[in-house]
């Protein structure tokens, strides 16, 4: 090769370089293909909580013609056919009628025929909330032990409802725990929040709901002056509790006493009370003060009982000489910090249990190794006590003590893969009374569950499963169960078009050489990601390697900070199969953002927040829902990883987009984009 000749070369590839990196690849013409399912929504195929004995042979019951009766009077079968029409008319927009030529039938075993139908069907429904459930040719029928096995065997018909008709299924179903309860909050948004959590707890066969209620707005706490605005009122809590009911859920309210009860103290307020005079955050309350009940905690009870109606109380009493002072006055010290719990939990007991209501506490306190050979003896053997231990695997021996002590025992699990599942195994083998999904959003969090803390709300799906079936495993796809239950949508496909980023690529996918993904080898790349066109999730993309951005990390600092896919289409909304190589630094931070730009002119920034609308591709756990499940899979050394997929709705649909500019902020979590579709035609 001549000099000259390679100098030539050696310009026009430090021009292309240059040209990259300054963001002029948008000129080059991208391939843009119509589809007819860009977006296409199906049932998920996952059967939660997975039923103890079930077979699927070959064959659908057709849609057409098919009608729902009730056989029996009990109110949960009229919940059963109110659930199924919602399914109907949320994933078809269908009806579903009282007649028609092939019939749902829901009723229990207290009637003669269904009985004999079940006993020539083959299949057994026995215990309580025990079901067996058939579909077939002549039609599909649904037997409970009870009413309440009914309606759990109706939420089981639902999730076998396709856009072709309802899958052949035999199904003979009870759950090991007979307490399945799960953590909800109230606050001033309540309404928004618990009525989508309320039915997708009923879906997933939950029977309870534990409802922190530190901070509704009682009577009481509006006369003393200490009522906090941010919480619900008491006309919402009265509502909640009848919605709860209406899906077979009862209610527990949680009012944390003794310990946490940072709420009797709002605004300034009772501060005449305190444990621990000199405590600055008060944290406990006096318990020899005749005050603190007789003007605060006894008629906060009661007026729990009024609204609520319910069986049993949670009284809280975790955690009580974490912070203050316990005993802190010289009277408290005098008696011993034994004697002033007990006498705090008995008096609470007492005056619940002249109401007609239980007593529910949590086990740290009144069972911990220092005070177990004594404590626990001196407490009424009909409180239920849960053990909260929020550790994976099988390490849960309290459990079984706690029983073996008299008290009937429930387990509490929380958000780590892995708790919940073998947890409920435990206490399906000491016969624990049942368990509880805790949530730790905060008091007034409760959006979170849906964008900012959506890794407390997956563990919903995957505790219901194992609540229900301890021995069902782990759930695949939790997180779009969770999507899917929580805000149901049309079972439907949605025509598009996928844009081939091939000319904007600036990395593969695949790393032979430590010249491609992040540069760190075969081992650690997205290689089992498939290239070409291929569904992730609901989404349809072309996928040809990663258009990946500057980043401040020396394995992106040399790639272009931005790039422009040219489009000239409308679309009613924009697919972007996104993620970063590395994670962000904080929570929230803005990372990069698309620059959507119309024909007419006008543009709209969508500012990119990590966690929220993207993540790094090795940041797995979703807090925020916003981005759907889109790809999952393990790198070659066994690093599970995922891509997820933002649905960014276009707010002018009946304009022309002319292109998105995509942005890197340059910042440790750099910009990657590896598939965009257009979804729909605008307007």
């Amino acid at each position: 090769m001549q000099p000259k000749t390679r100098l030539k070369m050696n310009l026009s590839a430090a021009l292309l370089l240059s040209l990259l990196m300054n963001g002029a690849a948008q000129a080059a013409p991208l391939q843009l293909s119509p589809v007819p399912d860009a977006r296409a929504l199906t049932p998920l195929g996952t059967l939660v909580p997975a039923p103890k004995q079930a077979s699927f042979p070959a064959g659908v019951l057709p849609l057409a013609g098919l009608g729902v009766r009730v056989v029996g009077t009990a109110p949960e079968l009229a919940w059963a056919v109110r659930d199924l029409r919602a399914e109907w008319k949320t994933r078809l927009g269908a009806e579903l009628p009282d007649s028609g030529k092939v019939m749902i039938t829901v009723g229990t075993l207290d009637n003669p025929d269904l009985a004999a139908k079940l006993k020539t069907a083959g299949l057994t429904a026995t215990g309580a909330e025990g079901y067996a459930l058939w579909v077939e040719a002549g039609g599909a029928y649904v037997v409970g032990a009870d009413a309440r096995g009914a309606y759990m065997g109706a939420q089981t018909l639902r999730q076998l409802l396709t856009q072709g008709g309802l899958k052949f299924a035999r199904i003979s179903d009870s759950p090991a725990l007979s307490q399945r309860i799960a953590m909800i909050y109230l606050d001033q948004y309540s309404a928004a929040i618990n009525d989508k959590l309320i039915p997708m707890l009923a879906a997933l066969k939950y029977n309870s709901v534990l409802v922190m209620s530190n901070y509704v707005q009682w009577d009481t706490a509006k006369a003393g002056g200490w009522a906090h605005p941010g919480g619900a009122s008491k006309a919402e809590a009265a509502r909640v509790a009848a919605l709860a009911r209406s899906y077979g859920l009862e209610p527990i309210p949680l009012i944390e006493t003794l310990s946490h009860v940072g709420w009797m103290y709002y605004g300034g307020k009772n501060l005449d009370l305190r444990q621990d005079p000199d405590s600055q955050n008060a944290w406990a309350y006096d318990t020899l003060n005749p005050a603190t009940y007789s003007r605060v905690i006894l008629p906060i009870l009661k007026e729990a009982v009024d609204v609520f109606k319910p069986k049993v109380i949670h009284i809280g009493h975790d955690e009580v000489r974490n912070r203050d002072r316990f005993p802190a006055r010289e009277n408290g010290k005098a008696l011993g910090f034994e004697k002033l719990f007990v006498d705090d939990v008995v008096k609470l007991h007492d005056y619940l249990k002249m109401q007609g209501v239980g007593t529910m506490m949590w086990h740290d306190t009144a069972f911990a190794d220092a005070v177990i050979a004594t404590l626990p003896a001196q407490l009424p053997k009909d409180i239920q006590v849960a053990y909260w231990n929020y550790a994976p695997g099988n390490s849960f021996g309290l459990l079984g003590r706690i029983k073996a002590l008299g008290f009937p025992v429930l387990g509490a699990s929380w958000n780590e893969v892995g708790n919940a599942e073998g947890y409920a195994k435990v206490a399906a083998q000491v016969g624990a009374t049942g368990m509880i999904q805790t949530r730790w959003t905060g008091y007034f969090g409760n959006p979170s569950i849906w964008d900012g803390a959506a890794d407390q709300g997956v563990p919903f799906v995957r505790a219901a499963n194992s609540f229900w079936n301890p021995a069902a495993g782990s759930v695949p796809n939790a997180e779009g169960i969770y999507r899917a239950t929580y805000q149901p949508e049309a079972y439907r496909a949605t025509a598009g078009t996928l844009v081939n980023l091939a000319p904007l690529v600036t990395r593969s996918l695949t790393d032979d050489d430590e010249k491609g993904w992040i540069l760190k080898g075969a081992d650690i790349d997205l290689r089992n990601l498939k290239t070409g066109v291929n569904r992730f999730g609901a989404y349809t993309f072309s996928v040809t390697g990663a258009v990946m951005l500057k980043g401040s990390r020396p394995a992106a600092k040399d790639l272009p900070e931005r790039v422009t896919v040219e489009l000239g289409r409308k679309a009613t909304s924009i697919a972007f199969l996104h993620t970063t190589g590395w994670p962000a630094a904080t929570a929230r931070e803005v990372i990069g953002r698309y620059e959507v730009r119309y024909a007419d002119g006008s543009m709209v920034n969508q500012p990119l927040e990590y966690g929220r609308h993207i993540r790094a591709w090795t940041d797995t756990l979703p807090s925020s829902m916003i981005p759907a499940p889109a790809w999952a899979g393990k790198t070659k050394d066994g690093l599970e990883v995922a891509v997820p997929v933002l649905d960014w709705v276009n707010p002018k649909p009946d304009k022309v987009i002319s292109s998105v500019t995509v942005v890197s902020e340059g910042k440790n979590a750099n910009l990657t984009l590896i598939g965009l579709t257009l979804i729909g035609e605008g307007k």
